[in-house]
């Protein structure tokens, strides 16, 4: 999580799973956690929408998101920067 101007913005690190929306990239985060009583760890994923405006992102690529306001119905993080 990333502070910017004092307010608690989240920035995460994904990979691209879907570009066949105009301006919509469909982005797969993944993280690791631990069970509570098991203490064994695991891997949780999750989806998110984020907003492309130049279609720059393609499927495989690692992207940067960031929390914004609400673009659409599904839509609330916009694409940063693209990393590989």
């Amino acid at each position: 999580m990333t502070i910017i101007w004092d307010k608690n913005i989240k920035e995460l690190i994904g990979e691209v799973v879907s570009d066949k929306t105009t301006k919509t990239r469909t982005i797969l985060v993944k993280s690791v956690k631990m069970h509570p009583i098991y203490k064994k760890r695991f891997v949780v994923s999750k989806k998110y929408y984020a907003h492309d405006e130049n279609n720059s992102s393609k499927v495989w690529d690692f992207v940067k998101i960031r929390e914004c306001k609400p673009l659409s119905k599904l839509k609330r993080w916009n694409i940063i920067e693209t990393i590989k």
